[in-house]
Order: C-alpha cells, then sequence, then structure tokens
C-alpha cells in the first residue's frame, strides 16, 4: 500500500467514524477495520488487513520521532488532526508479531457539565480551593471528557493557572478566565518524571497530571494536594472502593499507615463512572458515582475500613454522594436507560433488582412483598450510625 493510498483510507475511515458517531476505530491483521458506535464493535469492510496494510496505515501517521519510538518500543501514544475531519487519539502496538492501530474520537468542542448529563455537585467539586479529586473508571469509560468538562468550568469560572500533564494531550482548551497551559509527554517534557517535578516551579493553582498508575504518580498527586494545590487525576478501576484498594496496593505494607492518613486529608472527591447505553437508543449515557471526603469518610480512610465507605454513600446523597446503583436506578426511573442496562452495570444486582421491584410494588398500591418489607425495616432501623445526621462514627487521633 502506497503512502498516499494509506492515508487516504485513514482519512476515508476517520470521516466514517465521526459521520457514525463512533467512539474508536480498530485496524489489526487479518481482520476487516472496525468502529465502535454506543459501545459495540461493527466491521466496516469485508476485506481483512494484512500485515502489510497495518504496518503502512502506522506509518502514515507517525512522524519520524514516533516511528523510531514504536520500532525502539513496540508501543507509540500521540493524537492526530488531519484537516476537516477531527481530533483523534492514537495507539499503535504490536500483536502476534504484527502491527495493530486504534484511534480515539476526541470531541471537537469542549463539553460541559451540564451537557454530559454529570452531577451538579462536580462544579462544586472542581472549583475547590484545594485536595485531590480521582477520576475512577474503566478503559473507554469517558473519563478524559468528563475531566475536560471540570477543566472548562474551572477555567471559565475562576481567574487561575490551569498546568494539564498529559500523554497525549486530547482536548485543547483555550485561555478563558484561567491561563491553561497543557504539556505532552515526549513533546514539551521528556517525560512524566521530569514534568511533574517541574511543575510547581510554574505557579499553578490546578494541575492535572493524568492517570495515576504507579507509587510514584500517587505520591506526586498527595503532595500536590497537600501543597494547596488542587490536584485532577484518573485511575482504572471500577468504583470508588476498588479505586482506593488499588491505590493502598502500590505501597508497600510498611508505608500504608502513613499512605491512609495522608488521603484521609488531602483526598476531596473520587468520582467513577460508567457508560450506559440509552433506552431510545441515541447513545450512552453516564452513570455517576460519588464520593466527597468528609468526617465520617475522612476516618473510614484512615482506619483502612474501606469496606464500609459504599453504606455512608448510600445514606448521604443530600451531600451529593452516591453510589452507582442509586445513579442507575434514577437514570432507570428517568427512563433514560433499560431495566436489563441498569441491572447488567449494576454493582450489587440484588440489591438493584430488589429496589426496582419495591418501587413498582409501590408505584402499583399492592402489598410489599417479604423481602422488600425486610429491607425497608434494614434501611429505617440501621443500627451502624452510619448516616451522617445520626450518631458519628467516633474520631481517631491522627497524632
Amino acid at each position: 500500500m502506497e503512502r498516499d493510498q494509506a492515508s487516504k483510507f485513514i482519512n476515508q475511515m476517520l470521516s466514517m467514524l465521526v459521520s457514525r458517531g463512533g467512539s474508536d476505530l480498530f485496524l489489526t491483521c487479518d481482520c476487516p477495520p472496525a468502529i465502535k458506535v454506543d459501545g459495540k464493535v461493527v466491521r466496516v469492510s469485508p476485506q481483512a488487513l494484512s500485515g502489510q496494510h497495518t504496518m503502512a496505515l502506522a506509518r502514515t501517521v507517525m512522524n519520524d520521532k514516533q516511528l523510531a519510538e514504536f520500532e525502539r518500543t513496540k508501543e507509540c501514544n500521540f493524537a492526530i488532526s488531519p484537516k476537516d475531519i477531527g481530533r483523534f487519539r492514537v495507539n499503535v502496538f504490536v500483536q502476534q508479531g504484527q502491527t495493530g492501530m486504534v484511534l480515539r474520537t476526541i470531541p471537537k468542542d469542549l463539553p460541559s457539565i451540564d451537557a454530559l448529563g454529570l452531577p451538579t455537585i462536580l462544579k462544586d467539586l472542581t472549583m475547590t480551593k484545594r485536595g485531590l479529586i480521582i477520576m475512577v473508571g474503566a478503559t473507554g469509560s469517558g473519563k478524559s471528557t468528563s475531566l475536560a468538562a471540570m477543566i472548562d468550568h474551572r477555567n471559565a469560572s475562576a481567574y487561575d493557572h490551569i498546568v494539564t500533564i498529559e500523554d497525549p494531550v486530547e482536548f485543547v482548551h483555550p485561555h478563558k478566565n484561567s491561563i491553561v497551559t497543557q504539556r505532552e509527554v515526549g513533546i514539551d517534557t521528556l517525560s512524566w518524571e521530569a514534568a511533574l517535578k517541574n511543575t510547581l516551579r510554574q505557579a499553578p493553582d490546578v494541575i492535572l497530571m493524568g492517570e495515576i498508575r504507579d507509587r510514584e504518580t500517587m505520591q506526586h498527586a498527595v503532595a500536590f494536594a497537600e501543597t494547596g494545590h488542587l490536584c485532577m487525576a484518573t485511575l482504572h478501576a471500577n468504583n470508588a472502593n476498588q479505586a482506593l484498594d488499588r491505590i493502598v496496593n502500590f505501597f508497600p505494607e510498611e508505608r500504608r499507615d502513613q499512605l491512609l492518613m495522608d488521603l484521609s486529608l488531602n483526598l476531596r472527591a473520587m468520582i467513577s463512572q460508567r457508560l450506559v447505553p440509552r433506552q431510545d437508543g441515541s447513545g450512552r449515557i453516564a452513570a455517576v458515582e460519588v464520593l466527597i471526603n468528609g468526617p465520617h469518610i475522612s476516618d473510614l480512610i484512615f482506619r483502612g475500613e474501606v469496606s464500609a465507605i459504599k453504606e455512608i454513600m448510600k445514606r448521604s446523597r443530600e451531600t451529593g454522594m452516591q453510589t452507582f446503583d442509586q445513579a442507575l436506578f434514577d437514570l432507570y426511573e428517568g427512563h433514560f436507560i433499560s431495566e436489563e442496562d441498569a441491572l447488567r452495570h449494576a454493582d450489587s444486582l440484588g440489591d438493584l433488582r430488589l429496589e426496582i421491584k419495591l418501587r413498582s410494588v409501590r408505584k402499583a398500591g399492592e402489598p410489599l412483598p417479604p423481602e422488600a418489607r425486610a429491607a425497608e425495616s434494614w434501611q429505617v432501623d440501621d443500627p451502624i450510625g452510619a448516616h451522617p445526621l445520626r450518631a458519628p462514627l467516633p474520631r481517631t487521633s491522627r497524632a
């Protein structure tokens, strides 16, 4: 495949991806080109690509520096902006000895918190003076898009210096009321380590540091929060509890008590999300779990009692917190998603199924089934004192 031919093919595929509202383009050896639309992979050609095809296509979108990195490490991440088509995040890799590539759509326009249907409490969290906000979710769950919306809200609402460290830069933020400095690893800085080390010398108010992937990046995140900055980052996990467990496991046993104390004092919030198909087939909608740090949550983190956090979240909706199952139930009640999809994405399938059944019985005016009466009794007479308006958990000295 000649370079001009490969370039034309890539542009045609990307144009199709955009026109069909897809999120990803897959170019893999021995498989036809495919795109992902509303979370489902769809082949868009009957003809499979050969290894020569995929290598030629990858060379078309890489510059010399990126090609050298790919040949050295077998991986390369960057962004491209083909004229009149859009902006895309690219990952080139090797599988079964052959080149593969995934190109992800980056929306042209910066999304807003309201347009994404995210909880309005995120606006308040974004305006926090200091602390650590972690966006949690699986690959493809919309973490980057939601963070971009939060950064844009801060950019428009405050007079700050916002520094982002990304690999690659995805959403490009214009300077609004704030100044936004966006640094791409490999282009604007040699490494994550160098960028993180020098960030505090740039007088930032807000730092977006990309993914927390190991102990070192977690230490930087905590240090930024401790020194009076708002630090925002992402983490791959399914929910807040799992994210906290993963963070703890970054560290050896002898350092975990110090980490838990640092987290209890500096964590501002954990926001977890999953994209669920809309019932009307018009795309996907975010189900969002919100954990906000406060006296009770802080105590539980300090003690390492992560498993008890979800019960407080369930009973603290007036503070802006909610679990995934509560978010899914609200979307189901609002006729945004089907019961099947709500249950498929639930953390606790049995609890959510019971809540849906309970609500339908109430609407019909029928007597509650025994399991529903037991659930209601447990919720009303809960003895653990986890609700913030009930007996508080005793605080532990941190001296």
